[in-house]
């Protein structure tokens, strides 16, 4: 019996991924190589991405969502009224022995990007690279911001914003502002980013 519920339920989300993407392939988007589908806890969540603001920063992401690096991957700092980090595909993915203590200190395979730093301004919903105090060190993490958050102007890579879904974002689960976004208890995650022209 437990087998059969189990399995039911297996079938319930399998089906509402097959929803989801088939809504996305279906959306009316600009440039689908360059637009990403992040499936959250709450929902799709629509990404215009901007390669002409940040090419290399852009073909990094996309290559990580293509091989499914994202999927399961934590939000492991998230300050209210400011942004929710995430991607660290080291890590920080929820399904693969996921810790907290070491979330937000890795990245990917590949080597650390130059900067490609612009006049584009984080805004509510822009996606920026996270780095460390190296301008040259961004990977694989980024964050998305939730308001203006014009002190970080020029001083990291803006890559992509939100054009659809950042109600969804605004549920992701909160830190606490005076830990530095960490999360008590399970963070969320990404369930799915996916590229929209692979949908």
């Amino acid at each position: 019996m437990m087998d059969r519920r189990m399995f039911a339920a297996g079938a319930l989300v399998a089906a509402a991924f097959a929803i989801s993407a088939q809504e996305a392939a279906a959306l009316d988007v600009k440039d689908p190589e360059n637009t990403l589908v992040m499936t959250l806890r709450s929902g799709d969540v629509i990404i215009e991405l901007m390669p002409d603001v940040a090419p290399q920063h852009v073909e990094r992401v996309k290559t990580l969502a293509r091989e499914g690096a994202y999927d399961g991957v934590a939000f492991h700092r998230v300050i209210p009224g400011f942004m929710a980090q995430t991607g660290d595909v080291e890590h920080g993915n929820t399904t693969k022995g996921f810790s907290a203590g070491r979330a937000g200190t890795g990245g990917s395979n590949y080597p650390d990007l130059k900067a490609e730093f612009s006049q584009t301004p984080f805004e509510r919903g822009t996606l920026g690279m996270a780095r460390s105090q190296s301008p040259n060190s961004a990977n694989s993490q980024f964050f998305i911001c939730f308001e203006e958050s014009a002190w970080l102007n020029g001083q990291y890579t803006v890559f992509g914003k939100v054009v659809d879904g950042m109600q969804h974002v605004d549920n992701i689960k909160m830190g606490s502002r005076a830990d530095n976004g960490a999360i008590d208890g399970d963070p969320d995650a990404i369930i799915s980013l996916k590229v929209a022209a692979d949908l």
